[in-house]
């Protein structure tokens, strides 16, 4: 989840998450991952200035597009961002006449308008929700469901910053709990993971889980698998960044029945290049 950025704002704040955190990087990791592993320069879709040489680049956003079509259609807040900063941002393009136009955010956000379309295949994934990867405990006050929840700190007795060189959980606790359907219409709850400060030029990984087992062994098929945060380098502008990761949870505490619990156990579990990420501090809040 992404807040609203201006061109005068800085990149602090979690501003312009959008294009840095969408499920692109799910393709745009393993292309890193892969070339660090050739020790060859991080280039093409592994570096955001150059991720126009891959062509996997172009098949890659048609189908986000096209997920994107998908999620507006289900309904609800589904929906394009309505802010006019947003809808008449341009862009400068070279026509089929080579002519250099101009091209606005709102005149992209109707494919019809745009006079194409995608094929209508079959969605298998549409109306599947991921599962628990065990049976469903009830995580009480005292979380007898967590193996060792003595030992789970509360998130606000954690001392942050702190480094993810290694495993972090805490118990993070909910601003409010047994919320009403028109509740959660109304505001999401959004797991905030703040202060993530990083090197710009290298890549990093770390997965969120949420009432995961003593040793998170999710997977992005199960239900505690909340989401990733994943830098991809920006190999010419150095330096430290500072921003935070947002994950909506309505569904997912559903899906784990645990609407009516005070806390969850929040997970996250270094995957790649995290020894110099350190973060500033775990809570739940809710956004309209």
């Amino acid at each position: 989840m992404a807040e609203g950025g201006r061109r005068r704002d800085e990149e602090e704040d979690g501003k312009y998450l959008l294009e840095s955190m969408a499920p692109q990087m799910e393709v745009f990791e393993p292309t890193v991952l892969l070339e660090n592993r050739e020790q060859r320069p991080t280039l093409d879709m592994g570096n955001f200035y150059s991720t126009g040489r891959d062509p996997i680049f172009y098949s890659h956003h048609a189908n986000v597009d096209r997920v994107c079509n998908i999620w507006k259609s289900l309904g609800g807040k589904r929906r394009d961002f309505t802010d006019p900063d947003f809808l008449n941002a341009g862009f400068l393009f070279y026509d089929e006449n080579a002519e250099f136009v101009r091209v606005k955010v709102r005149d992209c956000l109707d494919s019809n308008k745009m006079r194409f379309g995608y094929q209508r295949v079959d969605i298998p994934w549409l109306k599947s929700r991921p599962k628990p990867r065990k049976t469903l405990k009830k995580f009480a006050n005292n979380k007898q469901g967590v193996a060792n929840a003595a030992e789970i700190p509360s998130a606000s007795s954690v001392v942050f910053p702190r480094k993810l060189d290694s495993t972090l959980r805490v118990d993070v606790t909910r601003p409010k709990k047994s919320r009403s359907k028109k509740e959660k219409g109304d505001e999401e709850e959004v797991l905030l993971i703040k202060g993530i400060e990083l090197e710009r030029d290298k890549f990093a990984k770390f997965d969120v889980f949420i009432n995961d087992e003593d040793d998170p062994g999710s997977r992005p098929d199960n239900t505690e698998f909340a989401g990733s945060f994943v830098n991809v380098p920006h190999k010419h502008s150095q330096g430290k960044k500072n921003t935070i990761l947002r994950i909506g949870i309505n569904e997912l505490l559903e899906d784990l029945d645990a609407e009516d619990d005070d806390s969850v156990i929040v997970t996250l579990v270094p995957r790649y290049g995290t020894d110099n990420v350190t973060i500033g501090g775990i809570e739940i809040q809710f956004a309209s």
